[in-house]
């Protein structure tokens, strides 16, 4: 269903993949939109490794909550872990990790509080911060649940 990837000698392994979604702080998100038009976006995000499963927040109205609404399949695109080998310091090296997966919006209740918890912690610097967002978010504020298909990431040098 998903294909090879092409340049297999730069084809990251799984673990590597899971190092890249790990320790990064946003990706892209890509569904389709309106129209048939892709729409992508910069999103946070935070990656459960209980459940293999990723999570992010936002409005329950809005172009990316109706184009989920009408289609789940997400592609979701984390790049990351740049470095410089002396040698070639023009081109720095540069780690990607794909996900295909299905995107749902959570229901209310305490599954959903959980991970936004989580999804706060990862970027907020206590709980206290954390509280303060959550109560002005009040009801507005949806979580999303990617559950992935196929993860896959190479490396390239730019």
């Amino acid at each position: 269903m998903f294909r090879t990837m092409r340049r297999f000698k730069q084809e990251l392994t799984r673990e590597e993949c899971l190092a890249v979604l790990r320790s990064q702080p946003r990706g892209v998100l890509s569904l389709l939109g309106e129209n048939g038009y892709p729409y992508g976006l910069p999103i946070d995000y935070w990656y459960n490794e209980t459940d293999g499963k990723l999570y992010f927040h936002g409005a329950r109205a809005g172009h990316k909550a109706d184009a989920l609404r009408r289609d789940a399949r997400v592609c979701f695109t984390v790049c990351g872990a740049e470095r410089v080998e002396p040698e070639a310091a023009w081109a720095p090296y540069l780690q990607s990790a794909v996900v295909f997966g299905r995107c749902r919006l959570m229901e209310d209740g305490p599954e959903a509080e959980a991970a936004l918890r989580r999804l706060a912690a990862k970027y907020y610097p206590d709980a206290e911060t954390i509280e303060t967002e959550l109560a002005h978010a009040g009801r507005a504020v949806q979580v999303f649940e990617i559950t992935v298909e196929h993860l896959c990431g190479k490396q390239i040098q730019e």
